[in-house]
């Protein structure tokens, strides 16, 4: 198959850039890595540069098709911004929804395709959750749960800051989306406690920020109940109502990041847990589908990635291989939800996550 471009510069190289460029790489894309600190280790060449530098990410992009940014969400508007001026596709992974919203109106401008929210959530939970949807007459509710935790917990948070400290405690403060009663509305972060069993595992499940992507603004009118919680061991969701509310730690967000990662410092034995639900009618009869997976550490190139590293790598990477392959529009703004789950198993990344070979 031949592609509509090939060259991609990959934008971060931290827990997950670094296994972006190394996926893309393999997959035969033409990566060069741009980061604040040089890199030998990669098997593409990285340039050194200070990405809050506008000259620099205009040279850097512009003789690129394609930019996947794997920064922290505040930095990807500036990217974005200069991809858009150069005609460069932009790939992202954030969660941050005004982030998301003035890349979308960039995009109607756009020379390029601009995907933002390419990760696991947003991202590949859209995809998983939108094909089962397939098939119903008509549809009750869709209910999305995603957990990244230590696969041996210790402690009363039973967690660890394997992910940016800045995207978990906005998700845990931002208001969420959702669909209630049919109806679009936001609720608070941090409610809608639940039980959820995955593997003989108990956990716990609660409403989080930025999660659902676009799903429901493609859903209005067609759902009557539509959420995006987070997953966590028990008990997790009361200790950080109580950091945040009742020691006002939500008024210092920054601060907030550093003292949880100083306590829950990121761990090489990860899980990620995946579980998307949908109920509807199917011939007259209420139904209900489900995807559930379990995912842990994977060798991939010689090395060991964390759960959250390389699920999330993967989805982007997918992403990038299906509009390079001319399978997903090649401009304008793209969301997650259409993009076929088929397609998506069938790339050589998105296999990824429905195989356990590693890569050698």
């Amino acid at each position: 198959m031949k592609r509509t471009f090939n060259s991609v510069t990959v934008i971060g190289l931290g827990k997950v850039g670094k296994l972006v460029g190394i996926l893309l790489h393999q997959s035969g894309f033409q990566v060069t890595g741009l980061d604040r600190q040089a890199f030998e280790d990669t098997p593409f060449p990285v340039e050194k540069g200070d990405v809050t530098d506008p000259s620099t990410l205009h040279s850097a992009l512009k003789d690129q098709d394609a930019v996947v940014t794997c920064l922290p969400y505040h930095l990807n508007l500036a990217v974005a911004q200069a991809a858009h001026e150069l005609g460069t596709h932009y790939f992202d992974l954030t969660e941050d929804v005004p982030t998301t919203e003035k890349v979308r109106n960039l995009s109607q401008t756009s020379k390029g395709v601009m995907v933002p929210q390419c990760g696991l959530a947003p991202g590949f939970i859209a995809i998983a959750g939108s094909n089962l949807t397939g098939g119903f007459e008509k549809l009750r509710s869709m209910e999305l749960r995603v957990g990244a935790l230590p696969q041996h917990p210790r402690g009363l948070l039973g967690y660890a800051f394997n992910w940016s400290p800045e995207g978990v405690v906005n998700e845990y403060l931002n208001d969420c989306e959702v669909i209630k009663d049919g109806q679009r509305a936001k609720v608070p972060p941090m409610e809608s406690l639940e039980t959820i069993v995955i593997d003989g595992v108990q956990l716990e499940a609660f409403s989080t920020s930025g999660g659902l992507g676009t799903l429901c603004e493609t859903f209005d009118g067609k759902v009557s109940y539509l959420n995006y919680k987070t997953i966590r061991y028990p008990g997790h969701c009361r200790l950080m109502r109580f950091f945040f509310d009742e020691l006002y730690m939500n008024e210092n967000r920054e601060m907030a990041g550093q003292i949880l990662v100083n306590a829950k410092p990121p761990v090489n034995d990860d899980v990620v847990y995946v579980h998307a639900a949908v109920e509807g009618w199917q011939r007259g009869t209420l139904t209900r589908k489900e995807f559930v997976n379990s995912y842990f550490p994977k060798s991939i190139s010689g090395q060991t990635w964390k759960a959250i590293s390389w699920t999330t790598s993967a989805s982007v990477c997918a992403v990038v291989e299906m509009v390079a392959n001319n399978q997903l529009p090649q401009k304008g703004f793209l969301k997650q939800e259409s993009i076929a789950l088929e397609q998506f198993k069938e790339s050589k990344n998105g296999s990824l996550y429905f195989s356990h070979l590693d890569i050698c």
